[in-house]
């Protein structure tokens, strides 16, 4: 961000996005979720699911990495909002090629990669961010126990997400590491490749590290 002695930082309430991408193998669904946040500060920060995809079984993912290009690229993420998209992406597995389909195409959104992991602390390592699978599952939890999160009903794939959220359970194992899913396991039993896209989402939403700001001179404005 570039800092001029005479300006001040402006505080508005301005949408930003929040794009997950969850990654399936071949058994498993892929899926995305677009979420809004709205509000100036973490206390008044509200989520709002804007749009869900799942893809087909087996689909390529030079496809889904098309797909999601063209969405975020798309004039109500993009052009009508520059600088005020984040792309986030499952990069545990087999994400991280996918990554570097992504880092090779031009897109203004902020691009995010994110391992789970079964540890107990946040980290940044190449590039890539490490987050807990209990931070995940406590940041929706928190979301929706607080009603910041809303999901519009007339989303095609709402049903099936509020459904996932249902059996979306949390348990910790005898040696006292977290697994968490749909069923027994993480990515076993029913699908829950939706809920997972929007618990990183929600993550990423909630950090105030993410902000959307302007600065205003005399003449002209700068977006970071």
């Amino acid at each position: 961000m570039q800092e001029y002695e005479s300006e001040e930082a402006v505080s508005l309430d301005v949408p930003m996005f929040f794009v997950a991408l969850d990654l399936g193998q071949s058994a498993d669904y892929s899926a995305l979720v677009v979420l809004e946040r709205r509000g100036n500060t973490p206390e008044q920060y509200t989520f709002n699911c804007r749009y869900l995809q799942r893809w087909e079984l087996r689909t390529s993912y030079p496809k889904i990495v098309g797909d999601v290009l063209q969405l975020v690229n798309s004039p109500t993420l993009a052009r009508n909002n520059p600088n005020r998209t984040v792309l986030a992406i499952d990069a545990t597995g087999v994400g991280a090629p996918v990554i570097d389909l992504f880092k090779r195409e031009k897109t203004s959104a902020k691009l995010i990669p994110i391992q789970i992991t079964a540890g107990s602390e946040v980290n940044t390592e190449n590039g890539t961010t490490r987050i807990p699978k209990r931070n995940l599952v406590s940041a929706v939890s928190i979301a929706l126990q607080s009603g910041k999160l809303k999901i519009a009903k007339k989303l095609t794939l709402a049903g099936t997400l509020i459904g996932e959220l249902e059996n979306f359970k949390a348990k910790i194992t005898a040696s006292g590491n977290d697994t968490y899913g749909a069923g027994a396991e993480w990515r076993v039993g029913n699908n829950d490749d939706l809920v997972l896209a929007l618990a990183m989402a929600i993550w990423c939403a909630a950090q105030p590290v993410y902000v959307y700001e302007v600065k205003r001179s005399r003449s002209y404005e700068t977006y970071w």
